[in-house]
């Protein structure tokens, strides 16, 4: 697993992307596993904090509780549609999947000023995808750990 540090040393300008998106909407989806292995979409925000990627939620929350239990999950972060006919004009969408690790230091979980029992956890990458529209085509960067970018455009 990357860190965003390690991410953004690997994928500059994608980074770059991901991070813009991420910091201009405050709301994002989040995707853990349920106990039983099926999937569960739930409404978070993220930020950034010492070049790292985090992501929190109000005591014993299912996601949280999702995540303790297996932190792979993924993130999908949506911006505004495009202005007008023109689908060019989309910023487009970012989607990150990896893992949530959670903090449970107090000094570092302080630092945030969380609500005591509050969650705290740490994002690491395996995956970092935008997707949008150039002229006629549907462009998707991907970032794979260990694979660096790739670029697809479909007519």
């Amino acid at each position: 697993m990357a860190s965003w540090q390690e991410f953004d040393r690997q994928a500059p300008e994608l980074a770059e992307v991901a991070r813009r998106l991420l910091d201009t909407y405050k709301h994002k989806v989040l995707a853990t596993l349920r106990k039983d292995g099926s999937p569960r979409v739930s409404g978070t925000e993220t930020s950034f904090k010492d070049g790292e990627l985090w992501t929190g939620s109000m005591p014993r929350a299912v996601k949280a509780l999702d995540l303790r239990r297996d932190p792979r999950m993924a993130i999908h972060v949506t911006s505004k549609d495009p202005e007008g006919p023109d689908p060019s004009t989309w910023e487009g969408d970012v989607k990150l999947a990896g893992r949530a690790v959670e903090i449970t230091d107090p000094a570092l979980l302080a630092s945030f000023q969380p609500d005591a029992d509050s969650h705290l956890f740490r994002i690491e990458l395996t995956e970092v995808v935008w997707t949008r529209v150039e002229g006629d085509e549907l462009v998707i960067d991907a970032w794979h750990e260990g694979v660096g970018v790739r670029q697809i455009r479909r007519k």
